[in-house]
């Protein structure tokens, strides 16, 4: 299959609001794959590709090595193995002249693509490939084309990760080909994601008893133990990066865990000297950090803190209950695992998140301990909980959106009062938008609109909005010096004037 394929439907995906149309879009596409002469391989990447996914997951290839692209091409000529055969060459790049190497190798990919493929190329490459197409309607999609049952390619992916391979099963082998994924040690599988309630009432009802689990602002980290394997320790993150070779203090906890094979879910987070957290910057920094690890192990180690064990010794637990979960892995590891409280009592329940924030923690995981592990899905077997702080803020200017939210103002500049009065930016977000929200803010913010510079649409700094955020964090890249950690909006407040906006001081 050519890449233009490819690319024609990540743009007729981007361009469709309807999830059926992406559905049928994307089913199609496959079915044409699938349908010609094409390898397994090529099936798996066109999958990956229409996911927004990068095969190679990182080819180390970043934001500075993409300013200067060569002219396009006139023609499409590229096809999908060409380009996975490429990326593929780039990732295997290391050592010295690799970065000169690396470069010049990207400039003859891009050099061959056209203008619509250079754009693609660069949004796979930076992970900012905003096409619309996430599970919601790509795992429909396969089932639609290899026509196999949703459910069957729902439960693969969770086990497998990624979709690539998993298309590759439905579309070559069909529901028996699904029926073989399994848990593999050493492949991580997606984690499983919590919902969120805005307090322990809402979240501990006193009827049934619940785990409390301690929520710690660090890094999710899955670990995976085989001693017959080369490394027989492996670490991946959240988003499923290996991230093995940057951590060698954890390495060597696993490694001394009791087991022959174990597959573990938990968290990584630097403490101070008395045990409180440290800001979450710099548990990302440490684990983003390349540079001796040895060393950094040493002067900033990470704390390693364990909440469940999803396969031992040959045996697989996700579809055990929580409860047995958390037995086998206190046996296993009972100096690693985090600080949990089982009660069905609220007032023990807000009494210890009372204690855990206080202590500088993010709060709590209330989790059912019945339930069992569902990997890459939110639902009621886990409800985190965080207090929640707010600020009222000014909209200073707003981006025009892509995909579903095309033709419409979505991601707002936020501003904060600075100490002389003027506005000080102090972050984005695009998150806790309705659809009435985004059809009000773009009559709104055209109203208010002073100049445009590219997408982005500059305005009168008169609207407040009032902004949940969960922290605030040291940043170069605003003015300020500081940002909004996970930003979101709560309601646009008509009743207050810019003058009345929060502070930057009262911020930092």
């Amino acid at each position: 299959m050519q890449l233009a394929q490819v690319t024609g439907t990540s743009a007729a995906v981007a361009a469709t609001r309807s999830r059926t149309d992406k559905t049928s879009l994307l089913a199609q596409t496959l079915t044409e794959v699938a349908g010609g002469e094409a390898l397994p391989r090529e099936v798996e990447v066109v999958a990956d590709y229409l996911a927004g996914t990068l095969p190679q997951r990182t080819v180390g290839v970043g934001w500075r090595s993409l300013r200067d692209r060569p002219a396009p091409a006139a023609a499409a000529s590229l096809s999908v193995l060409e380009v996975d055969a490429a990326l593929t060459d780039l990732k295997e790049l290391i050592g010295a002249g690799s970065t000169a190497a690396r470069t010049g190798a990207l400039r003859d990919l891009l050099s061959r693509a056209t203008a619509q493929e250079q754009d693609w190329l660069v949004g796979l490459l930076t992970g900012e490939l905003r096409q619309g197409a996430g599970d919601g309607v790509l795992l429909p999609a396969i089932a639609r084309a290899a026509d196999v049952p949703e459910p069957l390619v729902r439960r693969a992916v969770m086990l497998a990760g990624f979709p690539g391979p998993v298309a590759r099963a439905a579309l070559t082998g069909g529901a028996a080909a699904l029926e073989e994924v399994r848990l593999e040690v050493g492949r991580p599988l997606r984690p499983m994601l919590a919902g969120s309630e805005p307090d322990v009432a809402s979240a501990v009802s006193g009827q049934a008893e619940v785990a409390l689990d301690l929520k710690l602002d660090g890094i999710r980290l899955q670990a995976h133990l085989d001693r017959e394997a080369t490394p027989p320790v492996r670490l991946f993150t959240r988003s499923l990066e290996e991230i093995t070779d940057r951590l060698p203090e954890v390495v060597e906890a696993v490694a001394a865990l009791p087991a022959r094979t174990a597959v573990l879910d938990g968290e990584v987070i630097v403490l101070d000297d008395d045990g409180r957290p440290r800001p979450f910057q710099v548990t990302g920094a440490r684990t983003a950090s390349r540079t001796d690890p040895a060393e950094l192990a040493r002067t900033t180690p990470v704390t390693t803190y364990l909440f469940d064990l999803l396969h031992l010794d040959g045996a697989d637990l996700v579809d055990h209950p929580a409860q047995q979960r958390w037995a086998a892995l206190a046996d296993l590891a009972p100096d690693l695992v985090v600080e949990r409280l089982s009660t069905a009592d609220p007032t023990r329940a807000q009494e210890f998140f009372d204690d855990v924030v206080a202590r500088g923690h993010e709060g709590v995981v209330v989790k059912d301990p019945q339930a069992p592990y569902a990997a890459g899905r939110r639902g009621a077997g886990w409800v985190k909980v965080k207090p929640r702080r707010t600020a009222d803020l000014v909209v200073t200017g707003v981006e025009w959106g892509s995909g579903r939210r095309q033709g419409w103002l979505s991601n707002i500049h936020l501003a904060a009062l600075g100490t002389d009065g003027e506005l000080v930016m102090v972050g984005k977000t695009f998150k806790g938008m309705t659809d009435e929200t985004l059809r009000w803010q773009t009559e709104r913010f055209l109203a208010l609109e002073t100049s445009r510079e590219g997408h982005v649409v500059h305005v009168r700094p008169e609207q407040v909005v009032e902004i949940a955020y969960d922290a605030v964090q040291t940043s170069r890249r605003y003015p300020g010096g500081l940002a909004l950690r996970f930003a979101r909006v709560l309601r646009y407040r008509d009743d207050k004037g810019a003058d009345e906006a929060d502070t930057l001081d009262s911020l930092r």
